[in-house]
């Protein structure tokens, strides 16, 4: 193990060291984090002031993953050039994460359209961000996640030979369909890239497994956690307010539900529904399930659930909404690749409704369990955690595996090293 750097020593960071360029654990001795040394707590002051990041996003998850990034750049470099396009593939909840973090779009390509397909949608934002990087020129592209936008942003990158850094890369489950198209998206992101931010270890490990040089992968923690800890503390806080919960029985334990992914449509969700039904005929337990709008998940949950005394359905709900319903829930029950990620932040089991996840970790430290859309393993495992005071409290005090909130700026000194090293050529 190599020394952590000597400007920042003790170094209260995510994995050992508070410096990207050390490793980052015994599991990865080889893995090193980025072009040049440089501290988290080092004011960068040597900045060229014409360098250029230009971040691309266009969907919910993205936008709560990536505007701490940008809110952190932007306060700790406010010279450097952040800009930002959007393709608005998720148009009105994207809007709501924007709103709530203060970040405002330089470019809004409004892509998203009524009843298009994968092929569709990525065809017209690949086309549409060509003249968007001939225009803005930027000197690195930033991508998130596995979206068709992410995917779109990475090509349309490549082709300008501008480079790519790509954050919460390393993700895997190593079937091209579970998740669709997501696993797939991500692999040929990580072939494009210069620069791979990785939540995890893990993540990290399975970039130099398909040979990725180590040099050009750092693990960072993951922003969502960043996120998810600035909303809680500012609900705790009461500098932000959440809706109106009056609805909420309070004698009962909240179970919250979000289901809406793609290889679960048919019968996954008509499963799905029935584990719900039977957990909500108990009498100490209150189901909330915020429903999707694509009628194959809408239409059998509605046509299962509606009529539940014990089950609410309710409209979509904005980041702030959600991060508050999380905190007063008991559980959690979902297919949500990001509220694996926070849950175990606010100290909530989760029960993942998926065969196969991308986010190991938190199954294999013990805070989410994997339940599939199989009635039995659905009512069995939430069953244990209301009954089992003991299993519940255990699993509440997982470390959580994605992070410590400060994984934005693992990012910046990243690319601040980046920017160093490449100055003078």
């Amino acid at each position: 193990m190599g020394p952590p750097c000597q400007r920042c020593h003790p170094a209260p960071a995510f994995g050992e060291y508070d410096c990207v360029n050390t490793e980052v654990g015994p599991e990865n001795r080889a893995l090193r984090g980025g072009p040049s040394s440089i501290c988290l707590r080092y004011s960068d002051t040597h900045m060229h002031k014409s360098r250029k990041i230009l971040f691309i996003f266009g969907t919910r998850p993205e936008a709560i993953k990536l505007c701490p990034v940008i809110r952190h750049f932007r306060e700790k470099w406010p010279h450097l050039g952040v800009r930002i396009c959007i393709t608005a593939q998720h148009r009105e909840m994207l809007d709501q994460v924007m709103r709530v973090f203060d970040v405002v779009a330089d470019r809004d390509l409004n892509a998203m359209r009524p009843g298009q397909t994968l092929a569709s949608a990525t065809a017209r934002i690949l086309a549409e961000l060509e003249p968007v990087l001939a225009q803005e020129k930027p000197d690195l592209v930033l991508v998130q996640g596995d979206t068709a936008t992410t995917l779109s942003g990475a090509l349309a990158a490549f082709y300008s030979r501008i480079p790519l850094g790509h954050i919460e890369a390393g993700l895997r489950t190593g079937d091209l369909q579970q998740p669709f198209p997501e696993e797939m998206n991500r692999v040929v992101v990580s072939r494009l890239a210069q620069m791979h931010f990785a939540a995890t270890p893990a993540a990290a490990a399975n970039l130099l497994a398909e040979g990725i040089d180590g040099t050009n992968v750092t693990v960072t923690g993951n922003t969502g956690i960043d996120a998810v800890l600035c909303m809680r503390d500012r609900l705790e806080s009461g500098g932000i307010q959440g809706p109106d919960w009056s609805f909420l029985d309070q004698s009962r334990k909240l179970v919250l539900v979000t289901a809406h992914r793609r290889e679960s449509f048919g019968e996954g969700f008509e499963r799905i529904c029935q584990g719900i039904q039977k957990i909500a005929s108990r009498s100490d337990v209150q189901v909330v399930y915020p429903v999707h709008p694509n009628p194959n998940v809408s239409e059998p949950v509605y046509r299962h659930l509606s009529n539940h005394a014990n089950i609410s359905l309710i409209e979509p709900l904005d980041y702030v909404s959600f991060v508050d319903l999380a905190r007063r829930s008991y559980l959690i029950l979902t297919d949500s690749g990001g509220v694996q990620e926070e849950a175990p932040s606010l100290g909530k089991p989760v029960l993942v409704l998926r065969e196969k996840t991308e986010r190991p970790e938190a199954v294999e430290a013990g805070t989410s369990t994997l339940v599939g859309t199989d009635v039995a393993k659905i009512v069995d495992n939430t069953t244990c955690l209301l009954d089992d005071a003991a299993e519940y409290g255990r699993r509440q005090r997982i470390h959580n595996p994605y992070g410590d909130g400060r994984a934005s700026e693992r990012i910046a000194a990243y690319i601040s090293a980046f920017f160093e090293s490449t100055l003078h050529q």
